[in-house]
């Protein structure tokens, strides 16, 4: 049963992680944002799509979500001796990642090629596919001017209220052809618990991801999303002060509004069983269920759920 997960951010590594479990081999396919991703010091940073191919190969940090297990930084403290910013840490396995990508970039090769080569050198079974080729760079404005998505989310903490977000590029970019094979040979889509607004967003403002989506749904195939909030607040990172910031409930209740017309159903927490009416109101079916992830038994439990629920959608 081919699944395609749209992805970004430890939420989306998690839920990701979760149906790798559960599925046959190879029949997981995870669409990440590259409007996180950056150059620092010469090199090619792709936070989210680094975050789930850690996580999918078992290298991740436990603690964190992100990075991987058991690193150093001597290269960071080298390069801070060197006067070298370093509000955004490498670490020194980590390192590795950005050298290779870079150099391949550089020779000439696709974004996705040289992912996918990463991916297989860690032992992926399943691919993970960047939206696009294409530069597509989130900014956000503040109330000090538009910032670089880094800029805000590391270096500053996310400590400023967000008033506006924009995609440079994604109009102008081009869905990978891998991305829009995949969304037409799947069988169920799930959105994963990602910040709907940084991960999500950047993914459907690419041309041709919202059309192949629509057009899966057109023939049948369930879409399903799950909510990154859980009782008004981000299990993590910033989205609910985003979506509060840009005008939107904090709840599972406004993260459900902003996919109205993409999806068929919507998983929300045990805690918000309240808001299931007000979900189901929007034209939704509603999956009340326990979606918090603490373990991999737990993302298991989680991605079983939701493909359960996905096949209902087919039988209602």
């Amino acid at each position: 049963m081919p699944v395609v997960v749209l992805a970004g951010g430890v939420g989306g590594a998690k839920l990701a992680h979760g149906l790798q479990q559960v599925l046959p081999p190879g029949d997981l396919t995870v669409i990440v944002n590259v409007g996180d991703d950056l150059e620092l010091h010469g090199l090619a940073v792709m936070p989210d799509h680094d975050t789930v191919v850690y996580t999918l190969a078992g290298l991740a940090d436990p603690v964190q979500g992100w990075g991987l297990a058991g690193e150093t930084y001597a290269a960071a403290g080298m390069l801070a001796r060197y006067g070298q910013p370093t509000w955004f840490r490498l670490g020194d396995q980590d390192l590795a990642t950005h050298v290779v990508r870079t150099v391949r970039l550089r020779a000439g090769e696709r974004l996705t090629t040289v992912c996918l080569t990463l991916q297989a050198a860690l032992g992926l079974a399943g691919p993970v596919l960047p939206m696009s080729d294409d530069p597509v760079r989130t900014r956000v404005r503040t109330d000090e001017g538009w910032l670089d998505f880094q800029d805000y989310f590391v270096r500053l903490h996310q400590a400023p209220e967000v008033r506006e977000v924009r995609f440079d590029g994604a109009t102008a970019a081009t869905a990978a052809p891998e991305v829009i094979t995949a969304l037409g040979a799947a069988e169920v889509i799930v959105i994963a618990p990602s910040n709907p607004i940084v991960s999500i967003e950047p993914i459907l403002a690419v041309p041709g991801i919202r059309a192949a989506m629509q057009a899966a749904r057109q023939r049948g195939v369930p879409v399903v999303a799950v909510s990154p909030i859980v009782g008004g607040r981000a299990l993590k990172g910033p989205a609910d002060r985003m979506l509060r910031s840009l005008g939107s409930e904090a709840s599972a209740l406004g993260v459900a509004t902003r996919y109205v017309g993409l999806v068929d159903g919507f998983v929300i927490d045990e805690t918000d069983h309240a808001l299931g009416p007000s979900v189901a109101a929007l034209g939704l079916r509603v999956l009340v269920t326990d979606t918090i992830m603490a373990d991999d038994a737990a993302r298991a439990r989680v991605a079983r759920a939701t493909l359960r629920f996905a096949a209902s959608q087919r039988t209602a």
